[in-house]
């Protein structure tokens, strides 16, 4: 499979290095790169060259290559990742790397903000109920164009041209999301919540290094669609195809000890860990349904979820492919 790599991950010009031995920190320091025309010649002979600065990325990426090798990852994509034409780029550029160093990932996405921009545009007032969208019949018709008809097909269109194969899929497709009602189906309207998966679409596609692209959106059994939780997709999808990890894109750093205190992120914790926290009231608001979701993830056999920050260019490489992660992973 021919891969193309923007070359804004191994960077065309010098950087500076510490001059004591490099650490697989060398990745993370060198993913934004910047120029330095104004060096001296004696500065600029000191620092390594273009193909070395390359080699040494790779080789201190080995071992996480190889860690995640075969494997599959499910991404969640979403929040700011999905507005910035930057970030978008970036996550793309990421899946597109990973695909080619031997991992099978799959990427689930929601598509809200591009949900309300359409409802506007078509008169229908976007309307919320601790925090999740009221779906009658004409907003679920919009959900639906929107989701599979547009930012599906944008998605796989920029994963092609950046290089992979992907593959556009929604969770009506092969009965691969099944879902009923919201236990408060009469205010809600059609919002669904996933009683199975059928994954049997997705391993062929993987086998043949393709990435499936799925929106979520679901159907019940008698093909009503519905619109889902894109997190909970994705930690059900993760759950059915036996993933390595899960990682959720956010607009937060992770998890917080303190939530009034951003340098207070919890890098890593465990399923009791979690609970602990939720008990003491550290994790709130949106925070909960993307733990429950890592949780139940790791309790169907997931070796690892992680909350990572959508923000940062490159948070998938950093949390995949260096020890210093881009968010808070949980494991079990």
């Amino acid at each position: 499979m021919y891969c193309s790599i923007s070359k804004s991950i191994f960077p065309s010009s010098p950087i500076f290095f510490s001059p004591k031995k490099a650490t697989n920190r060398t990745l993370q320091q060198n993913l934004n790169i910047h120029s330095f025309a104004t060096l001296s010649p004696i500065t600029s002979s000191l620092l390594p060259t273009v193909p070395q600065t390359r080699v040494d990325i790779l080789s201190e990426s080995l071992p996480f290559i190889q860690r995640f090798w075969g494997k599959t990852i499910v991404v969640k994509y979403g929040g700011a990742a999905m507005k910035s034409p930057a970030l978008q780029a970036s996550v793309v550029n990421d899946l597109v790397l990973l695909s080619c160093v031997g991992l099978r990932p799959i990427l689930v996405h929601g598509g809200g903000p591009e949900i309300n921009s359409w409802l506007t545009r078509l008169g229908i007032v976007p309307e919320f109920i601790n925090g999740l969208r009221v779906t009658d019949a004409a907003t679920m018709e919009v959900v639906e164009m929107v989701l599979v008809g547009k930012v599906n097909k944008s998605l796989v269109s920029l994963i092609n041209c950046a290089g992979a194969t992907a593959v556009g899929l929604s969770g009506k497709d092969a009965r691969l999301l099944t879902a009923r009602p919201a236990p408060n189906a009469e205010q809600l309207g059609f919002v669904g919540e996933i009683t199975n998966v059928d994954s049997r679409i997705l391993h062929p596609l993987l086998a043949s290094g393709h990435i499936p692209v799925i929106a979520s959106v679901a159907a019940d059994e008698k093909g009503q669609g519905y619109n889902v939780n894109a997190d909970t997709a994705a930690g059900e999808i993760a759950a059915a195809v036996g993933a390595e990890k899960l990682i959720l894109l956010t607009d937060v750093s992770g998890i917080l000890e303190d939530m009034n205190d951003p340098s207070s992120l919890v890098k890593e914790t465990t399923i009791e860990g979690v609970k602990k926290m939720k008990e003491d009231g550290k994790i709130a608001g949106g925070m909960i349904p993307k733990v429950n979701c890592c949780v139940r993830s790791i309790e169907h056999g997931i070796k690892t979820a992680s909350i990572i920050d959508g923000r940062i260019p490159h948070s998938l490489l950093l949390e995949i492919l260096t020890d210093e992660g881009a968010g808070t992973m949980i494991t079990g």
